[in-house]
């Protein structure tokens, strides 16, 4: 499937288990200002494990302006016009990984507990499915323990624990986790008969 084909799906709503409705669609350039506002709303301690400088508007005014579907693929749930999750698929369109898609998620805190983070994930393992990748992966710091049980509890398997690989934005080393999904495609599943 292409691209074209993916971005046809959105805008989508899905309801939430406690019956919210969230819209679900891939980054406009028009979100900066409710993307940078939707980063300042997650915690300090746990916007240090985020790889980038989220608080900065130079950062996400980039990545809203820089459009790349092809590259990094985010999908947002929105409830009205507040964004409340993000999901990114990002690929390496040559070299060595380019069969390989990372995923990652963030959810508004007050939007926790409702089944959007697996959603979003979700989404975002079937459009990599869809354009043809052969396994997605999420790379973790040791103390996100709940968002490895629910890439976890989607299938994803632990390849790798690194003691204090990586250092957060304070600078404070932390293990570095490797999680993987192997994507099937329904012929596959179909020949396993």
């Amino acid at each position: 499937m292409s691209l074209e084909l993916e971005l046809q799906k959105f805008p989508k709503t899905i309801t939430l288990r406690d019956g919210t409705e969230v819209v679900l669609r891939p980054l406009q350039s028009t979100d900066e200002p409710a993307f940078h506002e939707f980063f300042l709303a997650v915690p300090e301690h746990e916007r240090m494990f985020i790889k980038h400088r989220v608080t900065d508007r130079a950062v996400i005014r980039n990545w809203c302006q820089n459009i790349d579907y092809g590259r990094n693929f985010p999908l947002l749930a929105l409830a009205g016009s507040r964004i409340v999750g993000d999901a990114t698929l990002h690929q390496q369109l040559g070299g060595w990984k380019r069969h390989v898609g990372r995923v990652s998620v963030l959810v508004h805190p007050r939007f926790r507990g409702r089944g959007l983070a697996r959603a979003l994930v979700s989404e975002i393992v079937e459009v990599a499915r869809n354009l043809g990748l052969e396994k997605v992966e999420a790379e973790f710091i040791g103390e996100q323990e709940a968002a490895m049980k629910l890439f976890a509890l989607l299938g994803f398997t632990h390849l790798v624990r690194i003691p204090d690989h990586v250092k957060d934005m304070q600078g404070i080393k932390h293990d570095y986790i490797l999680m993987e999904l192997v994507l099937r495609t329904d012929e596959e599943y179909a020949g396993a008969g």
